[in-house]
This record gives structure tokens, sequence and C-alpha cells, in this order.
């Protein structure tokens, strides 16, 4: 699963993302689910940023409740995220992200970003949500990030992670005339050799804590066993 990230230095997004004032941005360092993040997609035929929040509630859902990752595997098959990959789908910008290992109830949490610590983009899918008997202004934007069998890297820590594009693959899968077919040959695990990771901070835990403390490497922690949300 994906259920913590990090935009550490967003302006670094500036020649990418041209219809979004980054500027308003503040750096994050504990991007947690049910918040709004930045999000990039194509509306009538426009590419375009906005903050969408992140637990995808499906459009024909009797209640609030959204899931933070769909699998790849499953896209076409499950309701709740068959129309949305078909129809919308949407990048989520990040410079890292944590995983957690767990060792009976203790569990390690690790930060994993690129080699060379640039930003990247999970892939995603959203869809709109209007409570019953309300109107279009109350409506709710949501997505979730797609995730796919771990690579090696992090193989030893979970057995999924997020997908991540390669920037050549980022305009097909914006493009709302993509075939299903071609794009779930992109979703796979993205190369090990390009990404690193480290111990962090069980601090890390509580999405309270929002600093840069959270990226530093720490020792092994023993004994750690709090909850996630």
């Amino acid at each position: 699963m994906c259920g913590r990230f990090t935009l550490r230095r967003p302006l670094r997004l500036k020649d990418r993302i041209d219809q979004f004032q980054l500027e308003q941005l503040i750096p994050r360092f504990n991007i947690a689910p049910t918040q709004p993040v930045l999000t990039i997609r194509k509306l009538d035929q426009t590419t375009s940023a906005s903050m969408v929040v992140w637990g995808l509630i499906p459009s024909w859902s009797s209640e609030p409740k959204g899931s933070i990752n769909a699998r790849s595997e499953t896209l076409e098959e499950k309701p709740s995220f068959s129309e949305s990959f078909q129809r919308r789908r949407c990048l989520i910008p990040a410079d890292g992200f944590y995983e957690w290992r767990r060792a009976g109830r203790s569990r390690q949490a690790y930060y994993f970003q690129m080699q060379d610590e640039e930003p990247f983009a999970f892939a995603g899918i959203w869809d709109r949500w209007i409570p019953r008997g309300a109107d279009k202004d109350q409506s709710v934007t949501s997505f979730a990030i797609i995730t796919t069998i771990a690579n090696s890297l992090l193989a030893g820590v979970h057995d999924r992670m997020p997908v991540i594009l390669p920037r050549e693959d980022y305009e097909l899968w914006l493009d709302p005339l993509a075939q299903p077919s071609e794009l779930k040959k992109i979703l796979l695990p993205f190369p090990a050799d390009a990404m690193k990771s480290h111990p962090v901070s069980s601090q890390v835990n509580s999405a309270a804590v929002d600093d840069e403390s959270l990226v530093n490497h720490v020792e092994h922690e023993a004994g750690t066993n709090l909850s996630l949300f």
C-alpha cells in the first residue's frame, strides 16, 4: 500500500506545471489520507493542477467512504475503480513515500525516494461524489493511488508499492482516449536501482507531525507499535 508521502520542494515542479500557483504550496513531509493533495488531471483537453482529496469515493456511493489505494491487477474488475480507470486518471506529484516493515506487533518506518531525490509522479484515478440530496457545490473530488508488486528495494519491507510512472508515460496516462490494455502495460514496479531508502523515526506514524525531521535517517527502532492514522 501507499499510506504516506512527501512533496518537500514543490517549486521543483515549476517547469512542469503552468496552471497552478506553486508558490502557494508549502513543503509537506507527511501527506496523509483525507487531506487535499496536489494532482494533475486532463479536463476538457487541458492539463491542469488542483487540490483533490486523498481517498477515492465512487460517484455512486451512498456514503463518503474512500479508498486510498487501488491494486493495478484488479482495476478493471472492481466497481469502485473500473470507470475511473477508463475515464478519469491523474498524476500525483511526490518526491518520496513511506512504508512500514512489520516484525510481529512492531513496525519500522522507511523512507523511499529517487537516487537523485528529484520529484516524480504516482499513477492515480479520481472521481467526483455528490452527497445524496445535495447540489454540485457540495461535491467531493477524490483520488486513489495505484499500487503494484514491490520491486527488489521495497520487497524486504512490504510486498506492494505505489506505481511511479516514468516521465515519458505521463501523457499516455492522462490521455482520455488511451486504451486500458495499453495503460496496464505501464503499471509496473519502478526500477529498484533508480531508488534508495533508509529507516526513519516512528514519529511519521502520526499524521499530526509534518516537519523535515521525519525524513532524516535514524537507527532502526525496536518495539514501535503505533497507529498510522
